[in-house]
């Protein structure tokens, strides 16, 4: 494997994560160990690429270990179980993996992790089932009329045209705007600037909080895996697909690593 790219500081945090941390394939070896004499482990290269990854944008090589940790146990960890609507869902609902993300529409953070998950999503259509899930924030004004625009834009059959259409226009969801947004996508804006004066979807809206809360989110966008959560640096192209080469190998193996 070849670190050369790394700084000086970043090469001495990764050599301490090699030598401080035991490989996750079930080998007596630390993570340096395991890549030199266990050569069929796939886990301690994903791992090493993975610190890599974390060391080069200056995390240090115990803030690593903790996080590669907690990455690794949450396979055998309970895990979260949530209930969707498949008209907020792309995919096949036999896939393998379903990855669910909780979301806001006014939240910077969810509007650049969505194209990022949309395109994982689209490339990996036959192994994903990608369903959103709206965890409107009390610290957005318009995070609530937006999700109940979304619910209804769903029951009129287009949840993600409006799903797009919000994050397109997000600096400006007010519900005059949002309203707009509905006539321009051929819905009637009239009848959706009439329901956002009241709680409609208000019950729904709760199930999905609560659901999020159950699952222990602190903040949006939180996605997961098959119930496993997934920290939020990991939603990026590479480690997206990481993390679903390592949860297809655990599901097919019944809940276990394969054997190298």
């Amino acid at each position: 494997m070849d670190f050369s790219s790394l700084s000086p500081t970043a090469k001495r945090e990764l050599a301490d994560v090699l030598s401080d941390n035991f490989c996750y394939c079930g080998c007596p070896h630390t993570l340096g160990a395991c890549l030199k004499s266990h050569t069929p482990c796939k886990h301690a290269r994903r791992m090493t690429q993975l610190a890599a990854r974390m060391v080069s944008e200056g995390v240090p090589a115990t803030e690593a270990i903790l996080t590669l940790s907690s990455y690794y146990q949450g396979f055998p960890s309970p895990r979260a179980q949530f209930k969707v609507d498949d008209r907020m869902c792309t995919g096949a609902a036999s896939a393998p993996v379903t990855v669910v993300e909780f979301s806001d529409f006014e939240c910077p953070y969810c509007a650049k992790a969505r194209p990022v998950l949309e395109a994982f999503a689209k490339k990996h259509a036959q192994q994903v089932r990608f369903c959103y899930l709206p965890f409107p924030l009390s610290m957005h004004p318009n995070a609530v009329p937006a999700a109940q625009a979304v619910l209804w834009a769903r029951d009129q059959g287009k949840f993600w045209q409006m799903h797009d259409a919000l994050f397109e226009h997000q600096s400006n969801l007010r519900p005059e705007a949002i309203a707009t947004l509905a006539t321009s996508l051929g819905l009637d804006g009239t009848k959706l600037a009439a329901l956002l004066k009241t709680d409609a979807y208000k019950e729904e809206l709760d199930n999905y909080r609560s659901q999020g809360r159950a699952a222990g989110i602190s903040g949006t966008p939180s996605v997961y895996f098959n119930g496993r959560a997934v920290e939020l640096s990991f939603v990026e192209a590479s480690m997206l697909t990481h993390s679903l080469e390592d949860e297809l190998e655990w599901s097919a193996n019944k809940n276990a690593w394969a054997a190298d």
